[in-house]
């Protein structure tokens, strides 16, 4: 049975938000979405854990803090490394994908060109982890 996550959603570009955001309204289950503009927002809404993520799907290309300068805080916390973190980005550089999956994430995704693309691939993303067991803290 799929259940409604948290979701961190870590992207700087407003369309971009507004684009996930929607994916997320068509499906079923609703999913509460916490937003950051970058790592270092994402950190601060972490560490006081409010509200803890059930996933994190974070984009590479940021300022203040890049994705992968996020993920490696994010993988040397003991209390927050277990949350899943899926990259969703434009870069296909085979170094980027090779360093995030040697970092630790659970997934990479490449933002398509196309909206129903774009669409099809959230709503797998989405659906895949709902559908998981999670760590619970």
């Amino acid at each position: 049975m799929n259940k409604s996550l948290n979701i961190l959603l870590i992207e700087d570009d407003a369309i971009e938000v507004m684009k996930f955001n929607r994916v997320l309204s068509t499906l079923n289950i609703k999913h509460k979405i916490l937003e950051a503009n970058n790592g270092e927002e994402a950190i601060k809404i972490l560490k006081e854990k409010e509200t803890v993520p059930d996933i994190i799907v974070l984009d590479l290309n940021m300022p203040k803090i890049n994705g992968i300068e996020f993920l490696r805080i994010l993988k040397s916390d003991d209390y927050l490394k277990y949350i899943p973190a899926i990259i969703l980005t434009t870069s296909s550089n085979h170094k980027d994908v090779l360093e995030c999956y040697r970092i630790g994430i659970a997934g990479y995704v490449i933002k398509p060109l196309k909206y129903d693309e774009y669409v099809k691939r959230i709503t797998k993303l989405v659906e895949y982890w709902s559908a998981n067991e999670l760590i619970t803290n």
